[in-house]
């Protein structure tokens, strides 16, 4: 007996032209959804210790102070994280200055994955300079505490996430961490591991009036750092350096040259920047040296041979 047939009726079945394609979300839905900012809870980072003046042992190194000229322009609470802390700016949304201790003999190398940028909630979105700054151009999202300094310790893992917040971040042209100052970091962070040493490291911009606008931010020209340690004799010293900037700024929109370095004295940075260091101008070979021939010094670096720490 021949199998029997079932009869579909396809009159009421869609036609190909009646089908809609299958959407998650409308182009507007996702640029909604993409713009909701990434805010860390202030309640998330509240046992946080921060900056340790005593981490040199013996050598204390007092966190920085500013001039009383930029007194009102600084955020009065000091904002505390994983192995560092941060003083910002009210008006440019920036750090003014940030600081961190790094200890080689505890490194923890942590693989760099997929960068999250978040906002501090212990700060209004408004007081952070975040993603609309460096969307669709050369600008780099520049780290102020380098990602690898404060990953040491049972919290690394902590402190490495801590580092991806807007507070920790100022806009560097897209050069600047592919050359020398990236060899200064390498240089600070690989002896401090190799000798199994400690190092504080204190990091930030260059503000003048005068700097270029741009999205309605002002973008720093120059970017300086100050590292305190102690000798192979067990001394107490310092060494400071920057980063010139200035004259990439002008090609903003376009690709960048190489950026110059250069190995300042401590004097120079607190003249240049208005903030203090206590007394590391003290332990510091070239403020000395300015000190006594009335000279202001600086050299540049080509590479980690020029690095005099």
């Amino acid at each position: 007996m021949p199998p029997r047939t079932r009869k579909i009726d396809l009159s009421h079945r869609p036609r190909l032209g009646d089908l809609r394609p299958l959407v998650t979300a409308s182009p507007s839905l996702l640029q909604a959804r993409a713009a909701i900012p990434r805010i860390t809870a202030a309640r998330d980072l509240k046992n946080r210790t921060g900056y340790a003046e005593d981490f040199l042992g013996g050598f204390e190194v007092p966190w920085p102070t500013v001039d009383q000229a930029l007194a009102d322009d600084v955020q009065p609470k000091r904002l505390d994280y994983t192995h560092f802390s941060i003083t910002m700016s009210r008006s440019r949304r920036l750090a003014f200055c940030v600081g961190v201790n790094i200890d080689g003999a505890h490194h923890v190398d942590i693989v760099r994955s997929n960068d999250t940028w978040a906002y501090d909630g212990r700060l209004p979105v408004e007081a952070q300079v975040g993603e609309e700054l460096y969307a669709g151009n050369g600008l780099d999202r520049g780290h102020l505490v380098r990602r690898q300094d404060p990953n040491w310790g049972a919290e690394a893992g902590t402190a490495n996430v801590d580092t991806f917040h807007f507070t920790n971040c100022s806009p560097q042209m897209s050069g600047f961490n592919q050359k020398t100052w990236l060899e200064l970091e390498d240089y600070i962070l690989d002896n401090t591991q190799r000798w199994k040493a400690r190092a504080t490291v204190f990091t930030g911009p260059v503000f003048g009036e005068d700097d270029r606008l741009y999205r309605g931010i002002r973008i720093p020209k120059a970017f300086w750092k100050v590292v305190a340690y102690l000798s192979d004799d067990g001394k107490p010293s310092a060494s400071a350096y920057m980063i010139d900037q200035s004259r990439e700024l002008g090609q903003l929109d376009l690709v960048f040259g190489q950026l110059r370095t250069y190995q300042r004295s401590v004097l120079q940075i607190e003249h240049l920047t208005g903030v203090r260091f206590g007394n590391l101008a003290d332990y510091d070979g070239f403020s000395n040296e300015e000190r006594a021939t009335g000279t202001r010094i600086e050299a540049l670096i080509r590479g980690p041979e020029d690095i005099r720490l």
